[in-house]
């Protein structure tokens, strides 16, 4: 089975992964952008998210393949690869395994090492959304705030919804393989995986995810690389601050 994937543009070949419970149309608007720049901007679903197929399986070594599979698929030889959070971690172990199809990696707002679980209010009040008595996405974001607090972590986790039929809503992401796989999305990157070519880490300077102690674990998986620190943003910095974001990949592609 093929990931899903919008595909803007003509050039070379700009694959970017989302972060976990998200999908590649979070990315349209920036896609838009780099596609201006003649990149062929793939917007990728991984496994279990958006459009993508459902499998009872899920990990980094599997959606590593999953995108390897995609490239053999549309013939990518090489890419320039950006990944956010989850997608981070795909494109980091991806790098390391496949270094000839990938030019250029950047990495957006997550380190190699390990995380503990912290999505478990997320996971709940998604799990507790009835789609029998849900009539519209403002009932879903009303039961979703008992759980979630931030109206914006609300409305990024509501792009999920999809109407199934007229007058019933559902959810694309695989939510029972995701809560049970959970602690799959904090995985550290195996400590032999090593990528040396040019690698961007994009941090927020809001952000608890990329600390000053990451440091020398970035350095030491991805010798050839830079942390840049995006102003005015957390985690999702592509979102919080899109311009300065768009601007320090663009400088590091053109380096």
């Amino acid at each position: 089975m093929i990931l899903h994937s919008n595909i803007i543009g003509k050039g070379k070949p700009f694959i970017i992964l989302h972060g976990f419970l998200g999908m590649g149309d979070n990315w349209k608007t920036l896609g838009k952008q780099f596609a201006e720049l003649d990149y062929e901007v793939h917007l990728v679903d991984q496994r279990n998210h958006g459009r993508s197929f459902h499998a009872e399986d899920f990990d980094y070594e599997l959606m590593a393949e999953d995108l390897k599979a995609y490239c053999e698929h549309h013939g990518i030889k090489q890419c320039v690869l950006l990944g956010h959070s989850m997608g981070g971690k795909t494109a980091m172990l991806f790098s390391a395994l496949y270094p000839e199809l990938v030019e250029k990696l950047l990495v957006a707002d997550i380190s190699p090492r390990y995380y503990p679980v912290h999505h478990d209010a997320i996971l709940k009040g998604l799990s507790q959304l009835n789609f029998s008595e849900l009539k519209s996405r403002g009932d879903a974001d009303d039961s979703l705030s008992n759980y979630v607090e931030d109206p914006s972590t609300r409305m990024f986790l509501l792009k999920n919804l999809y109407w199934v039929e007229k007058g019933k809503l559902g959810l694309r992401v695989n939510l029972d393989v995701l809560q049970d796989n959970v602690s799959e999305v904090g995985e550290a990157l195996p400590i032999h995986a090593i990528f040396d070519k040019p690698t961007l880490f994009l941090r927020g300077d809001r952000s608890e995810y990329i600390g000053d102690s990451d440091e020398d674990i970035i350095h030491r998986h991805f010798p050839n690389s830079d942390i840049k620190t995006i102003s005015n943003a957390g985690h999702w910095l592509h979102a919080e601050n899109p311009d300065e974001f768009y601007k320090s990949v663009v400088t590091f592609l053109k380096d």
